[in-house]
């Protein structure tokens, strides 16, 4: 069901800098409770409030993984929104390789029980490497079966490290069952701090990066107007798509946004395969603004840049 309206200037420190204007740049989340019968029929009875079953939500992960996973697209939200909002405002900055995060362990790897999602893997047989790319090719160039040694970091930041042998893929060469995406951080002057407290997901993305250049440049984006919004951030600013979008959009309206964000996402030949009916980010977000039959204005947005291009001509 819609969730909170949250201001992002309260989340997000940028070292000698402040909150530039009188307005607000506010993330929207979308709250998730466990269901009970009344819950069911206050979902039947209201808008905006949907019933899903636990497979559909978390598919095969565990209330831990799950729980971890949302804190790991966090962390990459709030280091790719440092990344593109340092990138738009011309400052420097540095981005370092740390290794890869694990998304999930095979049922086959020999490490499906010692590593566990959002682990880094920071090494293999004591070598380090300085892209994913890397890493994956040595552990391509072993013998299927071959002993391995593998450096990792838990989520409590301890360095450990795990035996266990190679497995065959599906593309007939050595793996340890593991997907992964790139673990990088980025460190700058000035230094970026942001708490969003409880808050998982990757869905803020858009709105922190908007702060953080706010901050950076001293640039008034909200020309004093409540603005919200969501979407993720991908590579080349790319405002990527996220779900729930309508319970975002009743939770902006109900919390006095004027401006609502919305991914413009491009919609593939494959996911049109999958659901014929699907829409964009924007075009559900139209749907329920009518629904809502509120006043406040829905913005198309493909990238972080046109975000503040709308930002600062209106």
């Amino acid at each position: 069901m819609p969730g909170t309206t949250e201001n992002v200037g309260s989340m997000v420190k940028v070292d000698q800098a402040s909150v530039v204007g009188k307005g607000s740049l506010n993330l929207t989340t979308v709250s998730m409770m466990q269901a009970t019968g009344a819950g069911l029929i206050y979902a039947a009875a209201t808008d905006f409030t949907d019933v899903y079953s636990k497979k559909d939500m978390m598919g095969n992960q565990s209330d831990s993984d799950y729980n971890r996973m949302n804190a790991f697209y966090m962390e990459s939200a709030q280091n790719a929104a440092i990344y593109e909002a340092f990138k738009l405002a011309n400052k420097p900055f540095d981005l370092t390789y740390k290794g890869v995060y694990v998304l999930d362990v095979l049922k086959s790897s020999s490490l499906k029980n010692v590593l566990q999602v959002a682990d880094t893997v920071s090494g293999v047989d004591g070598k380090n490497f300085k892209s994913s790319q890397e890493l994956m090719a040595y552990i391509k160039s072993l013998k299927v079966g071959a002993p391995i040694s593998v450096q990792y970091i838990n989520e409590e930041g301890k360095n450990k490290s795990a035996d266990g042998k190679t497995i065959k893929l599906a593309d007939g060469k050595a793996g340890i069952g593991i997907t992964l995406v790139d673990h990088t951080v980025v460190s700058s002057t000035p230094a970026v701090k942001i708490n969003a407290g409880g808050i998982g997901g990757p869905s803020a993305g858009m709105m922190f990066t908007l702060e953080i250049y706010s901050q950076l440049t001293g640039k008034d984006l909200t020309q004093g107007k409540d603005i919200a919004g969501t979407g993720t951030i991908e590579a080349n600013g790319i405002v990527g798509r996220i779900g729930g979008i309508d319970k975002k959009v009743a939770t902006a309206n109900q919390n006095g946004a004027k401006v609502f964000l919305a991914p413009d996402d491009e919609i593939t030949p494959a996911m049109k395969k999958y659901d014929k009916h699907i829409k964009t980010n924007y075009q559900e977000a139209l749907v329920a603004a009518k629904k809502l039959k509120t006043k406040m204005k829905i913005v198309p947005i493909k990238t972080v840049q046109d975000a503040i291009n709308y930002l600062e001509k209106n």
